[in-house]
């Protein structure tokens, strides 16, 4: 054992004087994987990602109205939302089939509500949902990387995506699903830093307490859940990833046994905050449709009087047949569509979904005039996100990196489990609850560009003009596709500038 000289033991950190007492437990070991400690300018950090809040939102904002026609899928989800506001549920016309749940056509009621049955209307939550989406990632990003510039880079980048912009436009289900997902998952890492700080303040293995922040978690999943049914992969994921985040904070504590304290002193906790709060959340979405005397399925039990389980309400097994029949139309949803594509071709923009292209217009000159809406991700951001997932991974395996975990885990529930079933139709707006963890393996590749802060001066001056020239770069092919995500008018050759590939056509 290395021996400490009298002044080095003199301002060696010390535990508190009750610890030292009554530890029962070495004193915690330096760790290489331990998460950064965050900066010391959280009003400064609040102000710029306000700054930068408010600015996603303007510009998500301008002009959001326009179409005024229907887009894409909005033929669904916007009429539906006003039965919503009418009935409590769905109208069951007979000739169609509801088969996503209620949460994110209610926030685009709540929309139609404020400004009425219109394209503002339908379009706004969309757009506030985007740039709440924008704020959580630069906290994330600045907790996960202890650093306020990568968060606001992170948020920048998010925002300046070009399929992430024109997801918050449209009245879709998606950036709902996306902005749930990204928001639980900062508050369980909030939690995570939480728990290791109390773990660390013990004086031998106790109750963990209150753990508010998994408890927020468990419902912003309920509701990623009550949105679209692949917020649950999500959910199931970053469940089992805390738990790991419990023993790691044990473990580093010298706990002599850190999975058996981690499922005593865990386990309970996270069953009710990451399985019963999630459930509860979810059924509580469907309100409406218990309260609803011809809700879609709503009779089922009363007309099937001998199936199984009699004893449960009638409304809760007609409530699950309906989900039966969900989970079968999903499954088997395999028809062949002109704007369909698979998760390989998502990272590199393979195949975009034309939202709106009206044909026959002419300029007063008589020209031809191309209006377009293309849900397109900012190619010079998307070409980025297979090599930075190769850098992700030698992150975690050569640094056991901290930051690159969660952001391995969102990708792999995100991304990876479209893999599961590749017969089924998929669009590339599935990738919208990934997106977010896209973006931060790119952020966390910058971070190694950037260089450490003890780095030669130098070294960080280049790689501060690395990151700059390639933000720089992603605002300019932003701007630079504008008008092919909203609809400006341009010339056949302007238009044809900006079709890269033959697939998006």
């Amino acid at each position: 054992m290395a021996v400490l000289a009298p002044e080095q033991a003199e301002t060696a950190p010390q535990p508190p004087v009750a610890a030292r007492a009554t530890r029962r437990w070495p004193l915690p070991r330096p760790r290489r994987d331990v998460p950064p400690p965050l900066p010391d300018d959280r009003r400064l950090s609040w102000i710029l990602t306000a700054i930068l809040g408010v600015t996603a939102l303007a510009v998500r904002l301008w002009g959001i109205s326009y179409p005024r026609d229907l887009l894409f899928d909005e033929a669904y989800y916007p009429p539906e939302a006003r039965e919503l506001l009418t009935w409590g549920f769905e109208y069951n016309r007979g000739y169609s089939f509801i088969v996503h749940p209620p949460l994110g056509k209610w926030l685009i009621a709540a929309g139609e509500q404020l400004f009425g049955y219109n394209s503002f209307g339908w379009r706004f939550p969309s757009a506030v949902a985007g740039t709440i989406a924008v704020v959580v990632l630069v906290r994330l990003a600045r907790r996960l990387t202890g650093s306020t510039l990568l968060g606001l880079l992170a948020g920048l980048l998010l925002a300046l995506d070009a399929f992430s912009f024109t997801l918050s436009r449209i009245g879709l289900l998606d950036v709902f699903l996306q902005v749930f997902v990204v928001s639980a998952v900062a508050c369980l890492v909030v939690d995570r830093d939480v728990v290791r700080a109390r773990v660390r303040a013990m004086a031998a293995p106790a109750r963990l307490g209150p753990r508010g922040w998994r408890i927020a978690a468990g419902v912003l999943f309920g509701c990623a859940c009550a949105v679209k049914w692949s917020g649950v992969w999500f959910l199931a994921f970053f469940a089992i990833l805390s738990l790991f985040w419990d023993r790691a904070a044990w473990r580093e504590a010298r706990v002599p046994s850190p999975t058996r304290t981690t499922v005593r002193r865990g386990l309970p906790g996270a069953l009710w905050a990451l399985a019963a709060v999630p459930v509860l959340t979810y059924l509580t979405s469907f309100t409406g449709w218990y309260l609803g005397e011809t809700s879609q399925g709503k009779a089922w039990a009363q007309q099937n009087p001998e199936t199984a389980f009699p004893w449960i309400p009638d409304a809760l097994r007609s409530l699950w047949h309906e989900h039966a029949q969900w989970l079968e139309f999903h499954n088997g949803l395999s028809s062949p569509h002109p704007w369909e594509s698979g998760p390989w071709s998502w990272l590199v923009d393979g195949r975009p979904i034309l939202l709106w292209n009206p044909q026959g217009l002419t300029d007063s000159a008589g020209d031809q005039v191309i209006r377009y809406i293309l849900m397109l991700g900012t190619p010079t951001l998307w070409f980025a996100f297979a090599p930075a997932l190769l850098w992700l991974g030698w992150r975690i395996v050569a640094r056991r990196d901290p930051a690159a975990i969660p952001v391995a885990v969102g990708i792999a529930a995100g991304w990876l489990t479209w893999f599961l079933n590749l017969d089924r139709t998929m669009f590339i707006f599935y990738m919208a609850p990934a997106l977010p963890f896209f973006v931060l393996a790119v952020v966390l590749a910058l971070q190694d560009v950037l260089g450490r802060h003890h780095a030669d001066p130098l070294r960080r001056q280049i790689g501060l003009g690395a990151v700059c020239l390639y933000v720089a770069l992603v605002a300019a092919t932003f701007v630079f596709f504008y008008p092919v995500l909203t609809g400006q008018p341009l010339s056949h050759p302007e238009w044809l500038l900006r079709m890269w590939f033959p697939s998006w056509f």
